[in-house]
């Protein structure tokens, strides 16, 4: 039972409030109120760097001595004794004084707040240094005003300025700020004329700053109080003179860009209280406050508002590379950067696909008319074999008209020298003269036609004329093979566009096919049809023998080029007649029955070429 009991109490030792986390309190003492800029820019920035070296919570309180407001040793006396009560049970690890006045504060009466707590100061100007000396414990690094670098960053940006004005007030926190800035000013009097505004009411500096010509730069350090608003600050004041004047106004405050400064050398803010935050952190680690290091004049820097660059016609290059510009005009590139970027890479994507895919549409143009130019020399070729192949036949052809014209010729001179009283038969000769002459020229005109290099334009032909022009002109191979042409014409005419020597080349190569197909069989088995017919839409021509067929494999290789059952073939033939067909707008197939021969159907569209259906099965008809 004892046991137990001491464990219970144990867990609830380790369980009570005072056993949990203690939190690290930081407290901050600013000298000025609560809501002047610089604190509030402090505040963030030492909230920002503070970091706890344990897993304890750091909280921050802040107290605001709010001087020139309230001031007086009474004053200060009794709020010190209020802190200390305040903070009673959350004791801070470190207190950190914001400006001389905390300074002093926080150093004077150091025994009646907490004095085992070390101190961070930040922003208390330099001067401060010499004048009381400080304990171990307290450590931090000084302010200085950079009056000189911002004076002549003014004249490089104005060049036609030949006077200084120096604004300052009379019942300001500290006048050496002031006294520093006097001497800094008459250090340009030989290239200026310095001209110091002192205690002006807020009326008569207007009206002064208004009436400055245009050859004068305005330095200010600001100021608190003045007859008309006593409760006027600092930056307030600068914001009034930016307004009244319209000459250009430096200053030495961050925290008054936006209000009409041009900008100046000033306390980098954000540095100040990151090393004070490092400082802080390593207090709280357990460090001593001697090992600490502080640089000993906190850096400055060139900070400028952009828009009153803009205003006096500050070019941007005359912006030195380190300066931290303001309010500046972010770019589309600056403001979009990742968006423009990936654009631009879409753009650039996009526009090298359209040069590819153009190229590429040049380059299959150029391919398709090489292809058409070898297809017009590979029919040619084609027509050339097929007019060697029909050699015998159109020689007999003419041979007969010729060999009449001759036979008419003489029988005419014969009847001339037998003596004059004969004329009806004489016309007759001549008459028979003129029909055999035209015969011949039928005969050369057809085979003109086909072997023409280039192929017609497409022009409307009649499709049974065509094709009762190739009969004729197979008409003497067929008689000499004893092979009979069996032409059905279209029981209507019918009107193809495209080119009709192709298309009798297409239908005279199918024939001359036939005629080999049926070559093995007895001259009185031979049978060979020519068929022209309209379905719906379409013509349809067919070529249909009796010979022995093809067979099952070579049927659906017949139209592939170099193929041929042939011994002496080339294998061009029907690859080439798929072509044109297909060249107009058609397609052609082949069948086969067993003992029955084979069948070819040629399907061509009526009118447009580009109006024909894709192939299909032909009809068993």
């Amino acid at each position: 039972m004892r046991v137990a009991a001491t464990n219970l109490a144990l867990f609830l030792a380790f369980c009570s409030p005072a056993a949990a986390t203690q939190p690290q309190n930081i407290l901050v003492i600013y000298s000025f109120g609560r809501f002047l800029p610089v604190n509030i820019a402090v505040d963030q920035g030492l909230r920002a760097a503070i970091q706890s070296p344990t897993a304890e919570p750091v909280i921050v309180f802040d107290e605001f001595l709010d001087v020139p407001r309230f001031a007086g040793e009474k004053y200060l006396d009794s709020l010190a004794a209020f802190i200390r009560e305040k903070y009673r049970e959350q004791q801070p690890a470190v207190i950190v004084a914001v400006g001389e006045k905390a300074l002093d504060f926080v150093v004077d009466r150091r025994a009646a707040l907490f004095p085992q707590a070390p101190v961070v100061h930040l922003a208390v100007y330099r001067t401060r240094a010499g004048s009381r000396p400080l304990p171990a414990d307290v450590v931090g690094s000084w302010v200085a005003f950079d009056y000189d670098r911002t004076i002549d960053q003014a004249l490089r940006w104005h060049p036609q300025a030949r006077r200084l004005l120096i604004v300052i007030g009379t019942r300001t926190p500290d006048r050496r700020y002031d006294d520093d800035l006097k001497a800094a000013a008459q250090r340009f009097a030989g290239r200026l004329a310095i001209e110091i505004l002192e205690g002006l009411p807020n009326v008569e500096l207007s009206k002064r700053l208004r009436e400055v010509e245009d050859d004068a730069v305005v330095f200010t350090n600001g100021f608190y109080l003045d007859e008309d608003e006593p409760r006027g600050s600092p930056r307030e004041s600068a914001r009034r003179m930016a307004a009244a004047t319209h000459v250009p106004v430096y200053g030495p405050y961050e925290t008054w860009l936006g209000n009409g400064i041009v900008g100046g050398y000033m306390t980098d803010i954000a540095a100040v209280t990151g090393t004070a935050g490092k400082a802080i952190s390593q207090l709280l680690a357990g460090a001593a406050p001697a090992t600490l290091s502080f640089p000993a004049i906190a850096a400055t820097r060139l900070n400028v508002d952009w828009r009153q660059l803009r205003r006096f016609g500050v070019a941007a290059e005359a912006i030195p590379y380190d300066a931290v510009v303001h309010f500046r005009e972010r770019s589309v590139l600056e403001e979009y950067r990742p968006a423009v970027i990936a654009t631009a890479l879409v753009m650039a994507l996009q526009a090298g696909l359209i040069l590819l895919l153009m190229y590429e549409r040049r380059a299959r143009r150029r391919a398709e008319s090489a292809i058409q130019n070898q297809r017009a020399q590979l029919a040619h070729a084609a027509r050339l074999a097929v007019a060697g192949e029909l050699t015998g036949a159109i020689a007999h052809e003419i041979n007969q008209p010729l060999a009449a014209i001759l036979s008419n010729a003489e029988a005419a001179e014969l009847m001339l020298e037998s003596g004059p009283g004969r004329p009806d038969e004489l016309r007759a000769i001549l008459a028979d003269i003129r029909r055999d002459d035209l015969r011949a020229s039928e005969v050369i005109r057809r085979l003109r036609a086909l072997l023409a290099r280039q192929a017609g334009p497409p022009l409307p032909f009649e499709l049974n004329e065509a094709l009762r022009d190739a009969v004729s002109m197979l008409g003497s191979e067929a008689r000499r093979r004893e092979t009979p042409l069996d032409f059905r014409p279209a029981e209507t005419d019918i009107v193809l566009s495209g080119d009709k020597v192709q298309l009798q080349q297409v239908v005279i190569n199918l024939l001359l096919n036939a005629t080999d197909a049926v070559a093995d069989l007895p001259p009185d088995e031979r049978r060979i049809i020519l068929e022209a017919r309209r379905v719906g839409k379409e013509a349809e021509i067919v070529v249909r023998d009796n010979g022995h067929g093809i067979s099952p494999e070579a049927l659906g290789l017949l139209f592939d080029s170099f193929y041929t059952t042939k011994a002496q073939g080339m294998g061009l033939g029907l690859s080439i007649a798929r072509t044109l067909v297909e060249a107009h707008g058609g397609c052609i197939s082949a069948e086969s029955h067993p003992r029955k021969g084979a069948r070819f159907l040629v399907r061509l569209p009526l009118g447009d070429k580009n109006s024909g259906e894709a192939c299909e099965a032909p009809d068993p008809r």
